[in-house]
């Protein structure tokens, strides 16, 4: 549904807050970095503050400015741990502290303080957060930030899952995916039913087909230009430097290819096609995705998802020992951010 336009500032004067959502590994980089090309427009790369949410319990009540203190520290030394840099961005946790400890106190708050900030020093009048997963907590985000839009990106699941099955972020298990897949996008739909005048929901599959018409909705969404350059994502940088960074990201500095719509009929099993299909059959018929299976098996049981953990948690100790082998300093960065988040657990428990 096409939401209505809103000026590009807030009331405040500060950049507009928009959330990317539902789930990683829809298309979503491809998305920001065309967006990026407008300077009106700003996306760094995402802290994922999902990744941090397990952590934030420990700190206690946020009222005491001591604990706040050390959240807003905690977050500046993930934002400087992330995997690829913010561009000509340092931050100082005390004044950072300083100039939100009299606003309502939340991880979401010191997380948006950051990007805004770096928003404001590049001009933008958007800033965008591409930690899609984040979608769980949209609700939190918008009582903080009443004028805040979602951009809500919908990818068919089987492709989606099986790019996630060979990602390090997710795991590697075809059924745990697909029920992270149906979760994330229960929570967009519903999202974007509570909030229709917030809420753009557009398919990857649509952008493939017609990146520039995909582009004008998002502009027209967010009320910047919509820019003839944003379709030629190779003249990119950044677009290029990600590719150098990571596997997962090497298509990003090409024009997304039609066929890869069906690259999940060669990378999936049938039995897998049609255990994503039983869950996800709902969503896939509100979004349009046509079955190919009968979609009848039954929900997993405890036992079968015991079993889907196991093989999920071998999987990815063999994932990092192939990362570390093939793409040394992928492995290097991405082993920093979660050792940083173990340090921070360590600390926390023993305060």
């Amino acid at each position: 549904m096409m939401a209505s336009i809103v000026p590009g500032r807030t009331p405040s004067g500060r950049p507009l807050p928009l959330l990317m959502t539902p789930l990683r590994r829809c298309g979503s980089h491809a998305l920001r970095l065309r967006l990026n090309i407008n300077a009106d427009f700003y996306s760094p790369y995402p802290l994922h503050i999902v990744d941090f949410m397990p952590l934030v319990p420990l700190y206690g009540d946020l009222n005491d400015d001591r604990r706040y203190f050390r959240l807003v520290v905690d977050v500046v030394g993930l934002q400087a741990a992330g995997v690829v840099k913010w561009p000509d961005m340092a931050f100082d946790p005390g004044e950072i502290f300083d100039a939100i400890k009299g606003q309502h106190r939340s991880v979401h708050r010191i997380v948006w303080e950051l990007l805004l900030r770096a928003g404001e020093r590049h001009g933008a009048t958007v800033v965008m957060d591409k930690s899609l997963d984040s979608v769980h907590y949209a609700e939190e985000q918008l009582a903080i930030f009443p004028d805040m839009l979602f951009l809500n990106v919908v990818r068919d699941p089987r492709a989606q899952v099986a790019s996630m099955n060979r990602a390090i972020i997710h795991d590697f298990d075809t059924t745990l995916n697909a029920i992270s897949w149906v979760k994330a996008h229960e929570a967009g739909r519903a999202l974007a039913q509570r909030h229709p005048d917030r809420v753009l929901t557009i398919r990857f599959e649509d952008f493939i087909a017609d990146q520039e018409r995909v582009l004008r909705r998002v502009c027209g969404f967010i009320n910047i230009e919509f820019l003839p350059a944003m379709l030629d994502v190779a003249a990119s940088s950044e677009a290029r430097q990600l590719a150098k960074m990571s596997d997962l990201w090497q298509s990003n500095c090409f024009a997304p290819i039609p066929a890869i719509q069906d690259k999940f009929k060669t990378q999936l099993s049938m039995d897998d096609i049609e255990t994503i299909e039983s869950l996800a059959m709902e969503l896939m018929q509100h979004y349009g995705y046509e079955l190919m299976t009968a979609a009848s098996k039954p929900e997993p049981g405890a036992d079968t998802l015991a079993a889907c953990a196991q093989a999920s948690a071998q999987g990815r100790v063999q994932a990092w020992a192939g990362l570390a082998e093939s793409n040394h300093r992928d492995y290097v960065l991405r082993r920093f951010r979660a050792d940083y988040l173990t340090r921070v657990r360590q600390s926390l428990d023993h305060a």
